[in-house]
């Protein structure tokens, strides 16, 4: 038998270890070795072959393939069933004046009559959505402004989605949630993510009233509200080297006030890049690897951070949690297949990553019914069989091909790679999960 290294092996050396780590996501493998047996590997004179060959790491290229096939074919069906992230934009407005903001230089919403325009984005989820298990994500802008107005388009988004059974998430700011929690107890509220980036003094100078006016207690004292009227909270931290530092105090902030204690709370980590348009302050933006090795510097001195939030280091906190490989990931961008982006203007578009950029549209929900069929089918094509330089990649079932609106902006097309450094998350993930702990 021609037996190979598999092309889908991935093998490096643990952070702060002699051992090296070989994962296989096709095969759904992993691996801790000895340097010496890292070394015969990567040399092409592997020991143990029996072992090696059980696990996927050698094997037959033909059969390797038919092995990839069949689980692309999986995933494509698996896909078809996944529930659906709809999100809709009732206003670019915001009331806050954050440093690193992606849509600052987006058009302000023109007074309009709202009404027609959510029961036809109501109306288009019933038709083109039907029989597809999804929910709604009320997105912005700031989509729980204080005003009137903006009362109003919520209180309908909410009867519509009843009248539906639909349950509703939504990305807000905070700073007027607490004065929305009795209409918000009125739906089926799978979410509130709220984004604090720190201790209140961090907070208020990267995320301030148009005013100046800080934020920071409004925003916390919404957390508190929503936790304690039983509606889950997401908290979001947008993170870049001006406040990675104060991680450590925000997580003993949140333990504290009691909230990493709550079923309901869970937290994610978001990382300040240049999105759309370029920050004044570039210098002080993470890459993906950088800010994750800067973070494990920062568990190691101040464990309270893993109360707070766990990383994912890529698939490593799902091994430890799980003793398993997740699935392959031939895809990692939701755009047009299980994620699509809707505005109060009537617009669609692929994602909340595109949505409201000028030249994105993909067609109308409103005053009539278009879609750009070519320009869909371009991101629902996308995936690591039709990115040319995923296809050779022995990280492409880890990384899935990155986000397309991000790869499209650097490199000026949907079907190119943004890569994610899975090895070097991998090697500071099972330093972090499988030899500190």
């Amino acid at each position: 038998m021609d037996y190979r290294l598999s092309k889908h092996n991935i093998i490096s050396q643990i952070k702060n270890s002699d051992e090296y780590f070989i994962i296989n996501p096709l095969s759904r493998n992993a691996d801790i070795l000895d340097a010496e047996t890292a070394g015969a590997i990567m040399d092409g004179s592997p020991p143990n072959k029996e072992e090696l060959i059980e696990k996927g790491y050698l094997s037959i290229p033909e059969e390797e393939e038919k092995l990839f096939r069949s689980g692309y074919l999986d995933f494509l069906d698996s896909r078809d069933e996944d529930e659906v992230q709809i999100f809709y934009v009732p206003t670019y407005t915001c009331n806050f004046n954050c440093t690193y903001c992606y849509q600052e230089g987006y058009e302000n919403e023109k007074p309009s009559d709202y009404k027609p325009v959510i029961k036809a984005f109501f109306e288009y989820v019933d038709s083109e959505f039907a029989g597809r298990r999804k929910y709604i994500t009320v997105f912005g802008g700031e989509p729980l402004l204080p005003d009137p107005t903006t009362r109003a388009k919520i209180e309908l988004i909410i009867e519509e989605a009843n009248k539906r059974g639909l349950s509703l998430a939504f990305v807000t700011n905070g700073y007027s949630l607490e004065s929305y929690i009795p209409m918000l107890k009125t739906a089926s509220v799978r979410e509130l993510q709220i984004t604090i980036d720190g201790p209140a003094d961090i907070h208020n100078q990267r995320r301030p009233l148009h005013s100046g006016k800080g934020t920071f207690s409004e925003v916390a004292a919404g957390v508190d509200a929503a936790l304690e009227a039983g509606l889950p909270v997401n908290l979001r931290a947008v993170m870049d080297k001006e406040n990675m530092p104060h991680l450590p105090a925000l997580a003993e902030l949140a333990v504290e006030r009691g909230w990493t204690a709550s079923k309901l709370f869970k937290t994610q980590l978001g990382r300040n890049y240049e999105l759309h348009y370029c920050q004044e302050n570039s210098n002080k933006l993470y890459d993906r690897l950088s800010m994750y090795e800067d973070l494990y510097d920062l568990i190691k001195k101040h464990p309270v951070v893993m109360e707070f939030h766990r990383p994912a280091y890529s698939i490593s906190r799902f091994l430890f949690d799980n003793g398993e490989m997740p699935e392959p990931l031939y895809d990692s961008c939701p755009g047009c297949k299980t994620e699509w982006a809707f505005d109060y203007s009537g617009q669609i578009f692929s994602c909340t990553a595109t949505v409201g950029k000028p030249g994105e549209s993909l067609g109308t929900f409103y005053p009539e019914k278009t879609l750009k069929e070519d320009a869909a089918a371009a991101w629902q094509d996308r995936d690591v069989t039709s990115i040319p330089e995923c296809r050779n990649c022995e990280l492409r079932l880890a990384c899935g091909g990155g986000c397309a609106s991000a790869a499209k902006n650097r490199n000026g097309e949907i079907n190119s790679p943004d890569c994610r450094p899975v090895a070097g998350l991998m090697s500071l993930g099972l330093s972090l999960y499988f030899k500190e702990n």
